[in-house]
């Protein structure tokens, strides 16, 4: 197991670090706050300790405000509760109705549905008129993310990427939040004709076809099927919606594993499971039904089951969830680095270079590639909140090693080389790795891969991962993204 779990690491343990964290968060924000043009769009990630913007969609602006709510939250300074309130409506508003990306999730539900939270949670004062704000946003933001369908061989469909309906990413799991916090407060997707589409069936279903193409499970699919890796990109034909092979966009090649795609998909899959313990059994059966009499209505009176596998019950959907997350998450921990930081691709053209490096702790100035802190950022929150589910259903054994493997993680990131100590650095934690293939990370002079700068997503999901451990370490109720919002 190349990931050295401290079976012994408890959270009060990193309170120390996640305080001197926040503090370091609060000159970032502040910093990119007074320096950062509008008008060159949004902040990215840093090129020399500066932050600058460069990508194909504007997909981490929710980090950005998101990061204020979750620093008032941590620190209880207002200013930072009102610098997001007022950047979140000045500026999301083209987010909440954008229908040409699959980013909901990342954008909306760290702005509005971290304020929504606050205030569920009593964090921050009720407000009616302010509540009604952010749920109508977050109500219209799951409907349009969802109405980015693409519908595959028989019951099946997936929420497209930006890169159009043959595309499936598996980054986009984390953005069925959008879909579930949506369907929460009650809300439907209208379709044609008044039809009224089930959001949770379309999460169900994004889910179902990012577990079955975009997971591995060892099962011979390929010769390079190896339980709990990843594709990126998963590619169908829109004409008769048939599966046709992986791909990847950021990753080193389709068959190798790109890190924080993998991250994606532990945080994503896991993060959903605790969602769907807020559904009853009936409803999610009723899902089930449904889907199945569609399938037998499409498919001319046939048992849908002898065309296409659909969950039989609220425990196979749950089941299946909790497949791809544990396969996800052994693999993240098989294939990082000692201290539970990965290489940026499994696969990388110059990793038998670097020798056992997977028996070491990671090593961001080496010569050869890259490492990624911003996936063991997303990873270490998935891995915990596994544990956590399986620890609720007695499962302690399995429970407590992902949880630890999380904290481990954690434990790295809080410490250097990793937190930005540098005041001067608008970055929070270092050594993130946006797009390898495209070359669009700073090298810098005497270095021959990029290192030493940060991302909007990686320090965003280093403070959500705090402030995670943080409230559990103080005995305060469990964080979840729906924590305080509706419930049906």
């Amino acid at each position: 197991m190349p990931l050295r779990i401290d079976h012994h690491l408890r959270p009060q343990r990193l309170v120390p670090h996640i305080h001197r964290l926040f503090d370091k968060s609060a000159e970032k924000i502040l910093s990119i706050e007074k320096h950062w043009n509008p008008s060159k769009g949004t902040p990215v990630f840093t090129v020399k300790g500066k932050y600058t913007t460069r990508g194909w969609t504007e997909w981490t602006q929710g980090f950005q405000f998101g990061s204020a709510v979750l620093q008032f939250e941590v620190s209880g300074e207002n200013r930072f509760r009102e610098l997001a309130r007022s950047k979140t409506v000045e500026w999301m508003a083209t987010h909440v109705s954008h229908i040409g990306v699959h980013d909901h999730g990342f954008n909306n539900v760290s702005t509005y549905g971290n304020l929504l939270r606050l205030m569920g949670e009593g964090r921050i004062p009720f407000n009616p008129s302010e509540q009604h704000f952010y749920e109508l946003a977050l109500k219209v933001s799951g409907a349009v993310q969802a109405a980015r369908w693409t519908q595959i061989e028989g019951d099946g469909g997936f929420v497209y990427s930006f890169n159009g309906p043959h595309s499936l990413f598996i980054d986009t799991m984390r953005s069925m939040r959008s879909l579930a916090i949506a369907h929460r407060l009650g809300h439907v997707l209208m379709g044609e004709r008044d039809e009224r589409i089930s959001l949770l069936s379309r999460l169900i279903k994004h889910a179902e076809a990012t577990a079955k193409h975009g997971v591995y499970y060892g099962n011979g699919r390929d010769i390079y099927d190896v339980r709990g890796r990843t594709a990126h990109e998963s590619l169908f034909n829109v004409n008769d919606g048939s599966y046709r092979c992986p791909n990847s966009q950021q990753g080193y090649s389709p068959f190798s594993t790109w890190t924080r795609g993998l991250a994606w998909a532990v945080l994503g899959f896991s993060e959903q499971l605790e969602f769907l313990d807020t559904v009853s059994d009936g409803e999610l059966n009723g899902i089930c039904e449904s889907r199945s009499t569609a399938s037998l209505a499409k498919n001319g009176g046939k048992k849908a089951r002898e065309i296409v596998s659909i969950p039989a019950n609220a425990d196979a959907v749950r089941n299946g969830f909790l497949k791809a997350a544990t396969a996800t998450a052994d693999f993240y921990i098989e294939n990082s680095c000692a201290d539970g930081v990965p290489m940026w691709d499994t696969g990388a053209a110059n990793l038998n270079r670097l020798g056992d490096y997977l028996k070491k702790p990671s090593d961001p100035y080496n010569a050869w590639e890259p490492v990624d802190s911003s996936a063991a950022a997303i990873a270490a929150q998935g891995l915990i909140r596994l544990g956590h589910y399986l620890a609720s259903r007695r499962d302690t054994k399995n429970g407590d090693r992902y949880r630890q493997a999380g904290l481990t993680v954690a434990n790295t990131l809080l410490n250097e080389p990793y937190v930005s100590a540098n005041p001067k650095h608008q970055g929070l934690i270092l050594h993130s790795v946006y797009h390898r293939p495209n070359g669009w990370d700073w090298i810098a002079p005497g270095q021959k891969v990029p290192n030493g700068e940060s991302s909007m997503w990686g320090d965003y999901h280093a403070r959500e991962l705090s402030l995670m451990i943080l409230r559990e370490a103080k005995g305060e109720p469990y964080l979840t993204f729906f924590s305080g919002i509706g419930g049906r």
